[in-house]
């Protein structure tokens, strides 16, 4: 069966696809035998390395509290990245240079430090200028710099999602006396959502990820460093990353399970019905200057504009 992307492949390619397949799963397996001999031959691979993570000590002292910081972490960047991102992006579009300009220089400037500079710097500033305790301070400073980082980043992809949807839908926002505004909030954001989705949900996994870093730097105490208490005390530092990766792992496929669930529904959701909105439920005026004399198929997506269905038809010349 054919597609407009590709065609379907032919016996040829099919047998090729499935040696392939073979060879793959062989090298994979050929892969994961080598590990477990290699840590079979440094007792990595004894039950009393793996013992305590069947007991609740290990859980509820070293990795469950690490784990609740990490959530605590990334909750408090998404909460702010996001909105923030999404103002610094829609400031770049913006038609006024004096708001446009400021906004591309601080979006370039704090994309191009790394994280963990970001960090550090802000719990020096934290630490000497203000009173905040040392766990606080830690948790500032892992959320300042990945706020920082990550918000520039999230204003690039929604500039870039706003500017691919298609021009029709900014012309028809227009017709109907919209103003820039109300273009952006009620027609173009809502639209740029499906399609930046898949970026923004990259960038959340990342931001869960570059919480470690806190962790690594400047003592927060998050899953990594737990790890690092727990691995100390039981004298199994193998055992211990391949569980926090296990769970990190898990963390990261919730996270995009949902996202891709919600793409989904936003993309059903936004499927044209093919109804006609009055262009007096919109507030906005016609194409041709009467208010309300008209409508306009105006939708979420870039073929739905429609035609009254008891329009007459369209003369031919014959």
């Amino acid at each position: 069966m054919s597609s407009v992307l590709y065609d379907a492949p032919g016996p040829r390619a099919k047998r090729r696809n499935v040696i392939l397949t073979v060879v793959f799963v062989a090298l994979l397996a050929l892969l994961l035998w080598w590990l477990w001999r290699a840590m079979d031959s440094k007792n990595q691979l004894e039950w009393k390395l793996w013992e305590p993570f069947t007991t609740s000590e290990a859980w509820t002292t070293y990795l469950l509290p690490g784990l609740a910081n990490t959530l605590k972490a990334m909750a408090f960047s998404i909460v702010i990245a996001l909105p923030l991102g999404a103002l610094f992006g829609i400031a770049r579009l913006s038609d006024h240079r004096w708001v446009r300009i400021p906004a591309g220089a601080v979006v370039e400037f704090f994309r191009a430090i790394p994280v963990l500079l970001l960090m550090l710097f802000a719990n020096e500033v934290f630490a000497r200028s203000t009173d905040v305790s040392t766990e606080d301070r830690q948790l500032y400073a892992v959320v300042t710099g990945l706020v920082l980082y990550n918000a520039s980043v999230l204003a690039e992809v929604v500039r870039a999602g706003i500017l691919a949807l298609p021009k029709g839908q900014t012309e028809a926002a227009q017709a109907i006396g919209l103003r820039k505004g109300q273009t952006m909030g009620t027609i173009l954001l809502p639209q740029a959502v499906t399609v930046m989705l898949p970026a923004i949900v990259s960038q959340l996994v990342v931001i869960v990820k570059d919480t470690a870093l806190g962790g690594v730097m400047i003592g927060f105490t998050e899953l990594l460093n737990g790890r690092q208490t727990l691995a100390a005390y039981y004298a199994n530092p193998i055992a211990s990353f391949i569980v926090v990766a296990v769970i990190y792992i898990i963390l990261n496929f919730i996270i995009t399970s949902f996202a891709s669930w919600l793409e989904g529904r936003l993309r059903r959701g936004k499927k044209s019905t093919g109804a006609v909105l009055p262009a007096a439920a919109i507030g906005g005026t016609t194409a041709t200057g009467g208010e309300g004399g008209g409508a306009i198929g105006l939708g979420l997506g870039p073929d739905t504009y429609s035609q009254p269905t008891d329009a007459p038809p369209r003369k031919t010349d014959t």
